[in-house]
């Protein structure tokens, strides 16, 4: 997100690379790799990132790219001590925990607690925290999910964003944000009831709805993005709800490498 020439980082996971979880043959030991060749071209700079969550498709490149460009990394304290363990000196991270409000001058983040979706088994891939410095993770099961937040920006003068990285929630946190904008995750299985019913209260009925986390993460950023053949129900799913429970919302489905002005 850009907001002038000052730019925030969501999540930002680009190396995208194969870890069977497409195809069912999913390898926990996937070894963690980070394509410098593919995020240089593309991230030349950042003041902030914020981590909703440390599984490896939010947080693969997140030491990576606070080194390159010295952005302070927001998350739990599972990222910190994570950022810890990949050399990120103490000084560029930043724990938090919900309920935080931010000032950055043009810009305030708002923290939010939240909760991350629950699988077809109603549980939770590589749940665990890091209570302390871990040895550097090696492979993609070294880093677990480490608790979840969700993150509100509200630009001085301009729209308020919400940002989500994980379907599902506790509306009780999110009353009185009333995003204009709302990005808000594909729901990978049906274990969560009612979501995006619940998302739409909560957020008031958000001006524009942009869904994410629904193309497949394992295939290069090329448009138009792949969608996995299960994936394609559940991203029409979430719209057709979303229109359904909402319906004076616009639904922006956004593609790559394209700029989106609010």
């Amino acid at each position: 997100m850009d907001i002038g020439d000052r730019t925030v980082l969501v999540d930002p996971y680009l190396s995208r690379y194969d870890t069977g979880l497409f195809t069912g043959k999913f390898n926990p030991d996937t070894p963690l790799t980070v394509d410098t060749g593919v995020i240089d071209p593309l991230v030349d700079r950042a003041e902030n990132i914020l981590v909703t969550h440390t599984h490896w498709d939010h947080f693969n490149d997140v030491p990576y790219l606070a080194g390159r460009t010295g952005a302070r990394v927001f998350g739990t304290l599972t990222a910190y001590h994570l950022g810890l363990a990949y050399g990120v000196p103490a000084g560029q991270l930043a724990p938090v925990r919900g309920g935080e409000v931010l000032d950055f001058g043009d810009y305030t983040v708002e923290v939010v607690s939240s909760l991350h979706s629950r699988n077809a088994a109603w549980s939770v891939a590589f749940p665990g925290v890091r209570v302390s410095r871990p040895p550097r993770p090696e492979k993609i099961s070294d880093l677990p999910e480490g608790d979840t937040l969700a993150y509100q920006i509200r630009v001085a003068g301009g729209p308020s964003v919400f940002f989500m990285g994980a379907s599902d929630l506790n509306e009780r946190n999110l009353v009185g944000l009333a995003p204009d904008v709302a990005m808000v995750a594909s729901a990978a299985t049906t274990s969560t009831a009612d979501y995006v019913p619940r998302l739409m209260a909560a957020l008031d009925h958000p001006k524009v709805v942009v869904p994410v986390h629904w193309d497949n993460f394992e295939t290069p950023l090329t448009n138009p993005p792949t969608v996995a053949e299960s994936d394609r129900k559940r991203l029409d799913d979430l719209i057709a709800a979303v229109r359904r429970v909402s319906p004076r919302s616009r639904v922006l489905l956004p593609e790559y490498h394209t700029a989106y002005r609010f």
